[in-house]
């Protein structure tokens, strides 16, 4: 659409957060057709791909050349993918001056300013429309060292791997950031976005270059075998846009030919990355960070390493030597975090004279071909809690996440908890005589034991990934809250003419649900619905035409932002409702008393959530016709 960009040319400049003037992320779209040129040029050798790139690099600039800072960063909250990295790119290939000054210009002062300030307000933002922008940051740092280019990818890194991920590496709820450390209540459907952690690994290989950091070499590893290898079907190579950790959730992979969404490009991409930063280099030494069977060719030292190893069966490593001729040289092998105990290293068979570096152990001497190092992991049990709740915890196996099996959707098994009275969990969770990498509770499960095993390995079954602990009597008072919750909900049936489950296809059809500018989503477990910019969504609900009626609609305590809106029935307006962090933390309901003239002799009303000029209208979590 190059009507679009004239308009942008002209500093006419509109965006709702992804599009910009109507048109669906052109700067995020013109990311990507730079990226693929870029490839094929220093890949291929393709000369035509890199004068594709300045053509479209030259438009670029010449595009967005008189607009003002402020109409820069109007434009820049449409999401812009990596626009500053393929340009800083286009630069170091061409050495062209005006590509790197050109990136500079896509600088997001809303977003990256915070971070180059060392502020975490990334909170309600999308997530994966920031990674590349970091991404592109440390692309300009590594061409120019220039603040805040420095500052900012670390910073940000640290920020979403302590306070924002997810024991699987992943990160985001419904594609955004929630609030720092706050993660016990985000496990919905759509947790972990599978672009967010292709980008988290894509820029910690970068920061790595940076500088040797075992704690990078540790994320890397939680990701690639708990949430890439996770995200994939072995049956149909298929994989995920979410990684869903709602309990009870099941991985809905993507199909051939029905859905393609961005995780698709870059899961192509993610299967290839266990051959991807198992191994670097500085000028003396070759670092070994992942624990994967596999070869490397250190050329410029002559030197070639094999590393076997059935990690995560076993904690056995071995690496092998290959040389032409000797070679003096240091091998720095990660001594990973999860490793439970002291690591005895041997060199031909005898013990080595190690050297502790940072999170690694240095082995420095002259090599010969077939020259061995071997070494065993000692592998055990352990639990990580959520950053916010002790007692919500996922369990690891060494470096592997495990969940337990609930069973096929058919089955539909009711949630376990797990009674422990702060035990061990090698008290209640034990290895499964004959069955490697499978454990299974023992008197901890309500209202029965559950097996485990990695969450790598799960498709087609239901999954529970965070384990909720009791004591025996928080186990007690917990049953009597939800029997009370129970004698609620039956009380509530009872009193009900109609009920709209909202975000559900089947029923919001039945109800004859319409609706501009309106979605869905889920959150805590349940779906919403809202409407956007002043937008509205209407729906049929029965009603029983002598009774007095309200509507009672479910809200979430948390909500914030412009959310004032209507609520109108048959056209008329009933009352007007604002929501803003009412009960925070927690669902609540509103009842609407209906005069008797709304619903005299009939028996059925159309109900109308109409947002205020540029204000959400909802979202509303759940919607019911009721006698008083």
């Amino acid at each position: 659409r190059t009507h679009d960009f004239a308009h942008r040319a002209r500093g006419e400049l509109a965006s709702q957060g992804f599009d910009l003037n109507g048109s669906w992320v052109p700067w995020y779209t013109l990311h990507k057709l730079l990226a693929g040129l870029r490839d094929v040029h220093l890949l291929c050798g393709n000369g035509k791909a890199l004068a594709v790139a300045r053509g479209l690099g030259d438009w670029a600039e010449e595009t967005t050349r008189n607009l003002t800072d402020e109409q820069w960063q109007k434009m820049l909250a449409c999401e812009h993918g990596g626009m500053n990295e393929v340009l800083a790119d286009l630069g170091a290939i061409t050495g062209e001056a005006k590509y790197p000054a050109l990136a500079e210009k896509f600088y997001h002062r809303a977003v990256l300013d915070p971070l180059a300030e060392g502020r975490d307000e990334l909170e309600g933002k999308h997530a994966n429309t920031q990674f590349p922008k970091i991404i592109g940051c440390e692309r300009i740092h590594q061409l120019t060292g220039a603040e805040p280019f420095a500052t900012i990818p670390p910073f940000f890194w640290e920020t979403v791997t302590h306070s924002h991920s997810y024991a699987t590496g992943g990160n985001s709820d419904d594609e955004h950031f929630g609030a720092p450390g706050k993660l016990s209540g985000r496990l919905g459907a759509n947790t972990c976005e599978t672009c967010n952690t292709y980008n988290m690994l894509k820029l910690t290989g970068m920061l790595f270059q940076r500088g040797a950091r075992a704690n990078l070499a540790d994320y890397q590893e939680r990701a690639l075998w708990n949430h890439i290898l996770a995200s994939q079907n072995p049956d149909d190579g298929m994989v995920l846009y979410y990684l869903t950790l709602k309990p009870g959730g099941q991985k809905t992979f993507m199909t051939p030919f029905d859905s393609f969404t961005c995780c698709s490009g870059t899961g192509m991409e993610n299967h290839a990355r266990y051959g991807v930063s198992l191994y670097y280099h500085d000028a003396d030494a070759l670092y070994v960070n992942q624990f994967i069977a596999s070869e490397v060719n250190w050329k410029e030292k002559g030197l070639r390493l094999r590393l076997d190893t059935e990690l995560p069966k076993s904690g056995a490593v071995r690496l092998t030597v290959g040389a032409e001729k000797p070679v003096t040289a240091a091998l720095r092998i990660r001594h990973p975090y999860w490793a439970a105990g002291s690591v005895a290293f041997l060199v031909n068979g005898e013990g080595a004279a190690v050297s502790d570096a940072p999170g690694y152990a240095e082995i420095s001497r002259e090599w010969r071909d077939g020259d061995t190092v071997t070494f065993d992991l000692p592998l055990a049990m352990r639990l990580e809690a959520m950053p916010d709740n002790p007692k919500r915890v996922a369990a690891f196996y060494g470096p592997v996440l495990l969940a337990g099996d609930l069973g096929t959707a058919e089955e539909a098994r009711e949630l376990p908890v797990f009674v422990t009275d702060g035990r061990p969990v090698t008290d209640w969770l034990k290895p499964v005589a004959g069955a490697p990498l499978a454990f299974r509770t023992v008197g901890a499960g309500r209202p029965g034991e559950v097996t485990f095993t990695p969450f790598h390995s799960f498709h087609g079954r239901r999954h529970l990934v965070y384990l909720d602990l009791y004591t025996e009597a928080e186990w007690q008072a917990e049953e009597s809250r939800r029997r009370a919750e129970e004698a609620r909900l039956r009380e509530l049936e009872a009193r009900t003419v109609d009920l709209l489950k909202i975000g559900e296809m089947q029923p919001e059809r039945d109800h004859n649900l319409t609706g501009e500018r309106t979605g869905v989503g889920d959150w805590q477990g349940r779906k919403w619905r809202h409407a956007t910019d002043g937008g509205w969504f209407a729906f049929d609900l029965k009603v029983l035409p002598e009774t007095k009626m309200e509507l009672v609609v479910t809200y979430w305590g948390s909500e914030t932002g412009a959310r004032t809106f209507d609520l109108l029935v048959d056209g008329e307006k009933m009352a007007t409702q604002t929501l803003n962090m009412d009960r925070p933390g927690e669902f609540f309901d509103v009842a609407y008393p209906l005069p008797m003239e709304f619903t005299r002799g009939k028996d059925k009303v159309n109900v109308k959530f109409q947002g205020h000029p540029g204000n959400f209208a909802g979202g509303a979590f759940g919607v019911r016709m009721m006698r008083p």
